[in-house]
């Protein structure tokens, strides 16, 4: 059956064309029998149309053109993409839900297995808020008090750990020694790899010959690997658990954190592991262990994007401490002179196992690790509702940049 004027209307330019209000009006023109009056009528018509249709398409351009923050995360981490090196796996977790999750170059340079989400990577001192954790759910259970001492725990512990408080191993201000220059100094020349490693216990050991700390505790802010190596062992001593048992059986198997483990050699494995790397001579050297990697409290919990998406989620929605009972955590200590800085000199605030300053007015609890062939930051922007976690297996990229370039692209979109 042939169309009628009104169905070819309907046909002409497809659906959803610009021009459907204006073609109908002079549908019935039948061109043979136009007078010239009649041309030109629908000569303008016409051009008024493509008119319209050329402003429609130019104010359609930008929006057409314009990538999301998603398809601008890419190109940040460019530097990282290779088919034979160390590289990094990226997550973007926004309002709840996962926007970004890839992984760049390689978790070892023997097998090539690519980087996913299921990689587990070193956290390195992004550990310590599963430390925090740790402790915090004894205090929920009333096994353990912030203000109980150190010589409560340990009675055998020096004089001067009257005076530290678990508070002070939390947020930093304890003044404790630094262990790595209490160890004994290996022979020159001799390889990482042959270095005697110490554990958690053994620091302790090491302050117990000490006599004194840096400055009165509570008086200063100063950032301590000590404490928390320290805090691991206290966590032993109260639950009667193994550290690593403590946190897969109070934290990790809770919230379905299936591959995430403290590590200790030879009581437990990592799977889909990623193995650190250093640049030597332009060459890309596996360097995984020294002599401070076994010591759990500080930073030797391994994980991967996909379990830490269940973290994230897990703060969030308050599944293992009410949100009352975070506050702690989230609260900036003070000290008197005021000293709390970022790795890089900057001014910073810091709770419990969290960093505390915000970034462009942006409320943020966040992290840093670096440890041998290992770099990872953990970026959480609580009200904005978005998080940004980047976990490298080398050592020479500083993920908290890359991390804070990401999250400036969520950051404006939502302004």
């Amino acid at each position: 059956m042939k169309p009628t004027d009104g169905e070819r209307c309907r046909d002409f330019g497809g659906a959803g064309f610009p021009l459907r209000a204006l073609r109908c009006p002079f549908a019935h023109f039948a061109a043979k029998d136009l007078d010239r009056k009649g041309r030109e009528v629908l000569a303008k018509c016409v051009k008024s149309a493509f008119l319209l249709t050329a402003i429609w398409l130019l104010a359609a351009l930008p929006v057409c053109l314009a990538e999301s923050p998603e398809d601008q995360i890419d190109p940040i981490f460019k530097q990282l993409k290779s088919e034979r090196a160390p590289g990094a796996a990226v997550l973007v977790v926004q309002n709840g839900e996962v926007v970004f999750e890839r992984g760049y170059g390689v978790a070892d340079l023997r097998s090539l297995n690519k980087i996913n989400a299921h990689t587990n990577f070193r956290l390195a001192s992004c550990t310590k808020q599963f430390t925090a954790m740790a402790v915090m759910l004894l205090v929920h259970e009333g096994k353990l008090h912030y203000e109980d001492r150190l010589t409560d725990v340990f009675p055998g512990f020096p004089n001067y750990g009257r005076s530290i408080t678990i508070r002070n191993l939390l947020n930093h201000t304890s003044g404790l020694l630094d262990y790595e220059g209490l160890m004994a100094k290996p022979v020159p020349g001799t390889p990482p790899e042959k270095i005697p490693q110490i554990k958690d216990a053994g620091v302790l050991e090491l302050l117990k010959q000490q006599k004194t700390t840096k400055f009165p505790p509570g008086t200063k802010w100063d950032y301590s690997n000590s404490g928390y190596a320290v805090l691991a062992v206290v966590v032993e001593k109260v639950s009667g658990k193994p550290f690593r048992d403590f946190l897969h059986d109070r934290i990790f198997a809770p919230l379905d954190m299936k591959q995430t483990v403290a590590y200790e050699k030879g009581k437990n494995t990592v799977a889909n592991r990623a193995y650190g790397h250093t640049r030597e001579a332009g060459v890309w050297r596996q360097l995984d262990q020294s002599p401070t990697s076994a010591v759990l409290g500080d930073g030797g919990v391994y994980s991967s994007l996909d379990d830490l998406a269940k973290w994230d989620r897990a703060l969030t929605h308050h599944t293992l401490l009410s949100e009352a009972e975070m506050q702690p955590a989230v609260t900036p200590v003070k000290v008197a002179d005021g000293s709390v800085q970022e790795p890089d000199g900057r001014p910073a605030a810091y709770g419990f196992g969290w960093f505390l300053n915000s970034y462009k007015d942006h409320l943020r609890l966040w992290h840093y690790g670096e440890t041998v062939g290992f770099r990872t930051t953990i970026q959480r922007f609580v009200a904005d509702k978005i998080t940004v976690i980047v976990l490298c297996n080398r050592d020479d990229v500083v993920p908290a940049n890359l991390a804070l370039k990401v999250a400036d692209l969520f950051l404006t979109a939502h302004r």
